[in-house]
Formats: structure tokens, sequence, C-alpha cells
């Protein structure tokens, strides 16, 4: 199953490590760091800011979508679906 997380772009579900919302992110000095190192991997999805973040197996994605509507998108799928 597939999560719209913004702009058009689907993620599969079994491939998000986390979703994080913005305050939590900008407050951590480890994801300040790991953005950093790893530049060439983050997609900004947003126009202006964002709102979460949506950690994958392979990109990190700033989302213009809540965290909160995020979750709602992954609660509808089943758990034969991961």
């Amino acid at each position: 199953m597939y999560i719209h997380i913004g702009e058009d772009v689907l993620v599969r579900a079994r491939d998000i490590v986390a979703i994080i919302d913005k305050e939590t992110a900008l407050a951590s000095e480890y994801a300040e760091e790991c953005k950093e190192d790893l530049e060439e991997s983050v997609v900004n999805l947003a126009k202006g800011s964002y709102k979460s973040v949506v950690v994958t197996t392979e990109k990190i994605y700033f989302s213009p979508l809540s965290s909160g509507t995020l979750k709602k998108r992954s609660h509808k799928l089943s758990v034969h679906e991961f």
C-alpha cells in the first residue's frame, strides 16, 4: 500500500521508518546533524514551510502535511499490507 505524503508523491507504507512533526525535528540536534550529512537524500515537498518529516529507507521528505494527517492515512491500511 502507498501513502500520499504531499505534492503528488506516494511512498510505500512498509518503507516508512518514521513520521516526525516539525517541532520535534527542529528541537533535536541529532536531526539537524543527520539532515546535513544526508543532504542529497532530502526532498522538500513543501512549497513554503513544511509540517512534518517522513523518513524512509531511501530518502527523507519534508512534507506539507501534518504528522497527524499522515498518521490517519497510515492507520487506514490493514495489517496484511505490511
